[in-house]
């Protein structure tokens, strides 16, 4: 009997752990989603010239690819 009751304690120790971290995890997430949102528009222009940056490289990434599959 004591060893039922200890094992419904360590049970629900367990499942209230699992559920602390689960909430946690999920809270970071958020912050991390806000935070991200945030410096997206702060630095929308910086964001834009990197991204017309990038589209070259992407883009001759793209043919390479498509080229290595139509090869095949």
């Amino acid at each position: 009997m004591a060893e039922e009751v200890k094992e419904t304690k360590e049970a629900e120790k367990t499942d209230t752990d699992k559920i602390f971290k689960t909430v946690l995890k999920v809270v970071l997430g958020l912050v991390l989603l806000v935070l991200g949102a945030y410096l997206v528009v702060r630095w929308r222009w910086e964001i834009w010239t990197l991204i017309k940056g990038c589209a070259g490289p992407f883009l001759i990434l793209a043919g390479v690819i498509a080229l290595a599959i139509a090869k095949e």
